[in-house]
């Protein structure tokens, strides 16, 4: 028998589709815009969100792993996909029967992937990832020239793409070490040009170039967090005025509720929660909240956040435990058994955003949706 969730995460799906025409009209008709899918779409659910995006036009979907890219498969989902992160060699086969690009940067994988896409008789899209100043995953551009000719001697396989990573354009308002890392990944292509080897698709861009420089846009763009309604950062948005430019108009995608558990009374000088962290200064009305940190709501928001009930504040207290929070709604009148808590999102005229709860614990937005539990029921509205 199928039962209400007790948490659960909701998608707006106007505010996604709002946020990827905010993003279109910003590098224009003729790019594609890759949408950054993976961690199960920053949190916002892997499927639901590549649902919505289905059918739309020069959209691909970025995904880390060959699991998540089978997954897409396996739900329906046609848009062409790129693995952004390391396939293993046992995993390559899969890769190709899925019609799944694939990231490369070492001649190992490249020899390993042509052989089985001639005993498969299929051929594979690959895009060469350089290394501009991340030190993670990429090739050196000086050794980007011979694999991509080791490439191209494959009949298996095509040199689709070439990309990079930006590594300092959200912490800073200083442009200086991205146009560095441009100008490698520039010259890089430039260089593979004069060789007589062109790569059709170019991409580099993230959200945070996006915004702030056009010419980081190439053939391609990818869009994580703008397209989820969050800026990457504060200096972001700072860098964007400066500029002079209109800030991008996004919309928050996710919000998360919960039901209430319990509602009780406790009298002045109680306890609340382990270790007893808390301790009540009036007789206090609480609401058990049946989340916790196994559900991705940090314990290191303890005594720190609050949720929304009814449109208002209610502060937490206590620690937050592995499967349950406690909120005090002493000033809000009303509060009853199931009745509809948000932890992210907005609750009448006021919000508790995901960058202020990153804000309390030291950290980004990105970590906030991204370490929400799989397995929450994501519900589209």
């Amino acid at each position: 028998m199928k039962t209400a969730p007790l948490s659960w995460i909701e998608i707006d799906r106007s505010a996604l589709l709002h946020n990827v025409r905010q993003f279109r009209a910003l590098v224009g008709p003729r790019r594609t815009l890759l949408a950054a899918v993976k961690a199960n779409a920053y949190g916002h659910g892997l499927l639901e969100i590549a649902g919505v995006l289905n059918g739309l036009p020069d959209i691909w979907l970025g995904v880390h792993s060959l699991e998540e890219a089978a997954a897409l498969r396996e739900a329906g989902v046609r848009l062409p996909v790129l693995i952004l992160g390391y396939v293993p060699f046992d995993g390559l086969g899969e890769a190709v029967r899925l019609g799944a690009r694939l990231t490369v940067s070492n001649e190992r994988t490249v020899a390993r992937l042509a052989e089985i896409c001639r005993r498969m008789k299929r051929k594979a899209r690959v895009h060469i990832k350089v290394e501009t100043g991340t030190q993670r995953q990429g090739l050196s551009p000086s050794d980007v020239s011979r694999l991509a000719r080791t490439i191209l001697g494959r009949r298996e396989l095509v040199l689709e793409g070439l990309s990079s990573h930006f590594a300092n354009i959200e912490d800073t308002t200083d442009p200086s070490y991205p146009r560095y890392q441009l100008e490698i990944f520039t010259g890089t292509a430039a260089s593979l040009e004069r060789k007589g080897i062109r790569i059709p698709v170019k991409h580099m861009s993230c959200t945070a170039s996006t915004i702030l420089f056009p010419d980081t846009y190439h053939t391609m763009v990818r869009v994580g967090i703008g397209l989820y309604g969050c800026w990457p950062s504060k200096e972001t948005y700072l860098s964007c005025r400066l500029q002079k430019r209109r800030p991008v108009e996004l919309r928050p995608v996710l919000s998360w509720r919960c039901r209430v558990a319990q509602v009780k009374s406790v009298p002045r000088g109680a306890f609340i929660g382990y270790g007893g962290t808390y301790r009540t200064t009036r007789p206090t009305r609480l609401a058990v909240l049946p989340v916790g940190y196994s559900d991705g709501y940090s314990r290191g928001l303890s005594n720190a956040s609050f949720v929304l009930l009814r449109g208002r504040r209610a502060p937490v207290r206590g620690r937050v435990a592995m499967n349950f929070i406690v909120a005090d709604v002493t000033d809000i009148p009303g509060v009853r058994l199931e009745d509809t808590t948000t932890l992210i999102g907005r609750d009448g005229d006021d919000a508790c955003p995901a960058e202020h709860l990153a804000s309390l614990l030291g950290t980004i937005a990105y970590e906030i949706l991204s370490r929400i539990n799989p397995l929450l029921p994501r519900v589209l509205v």
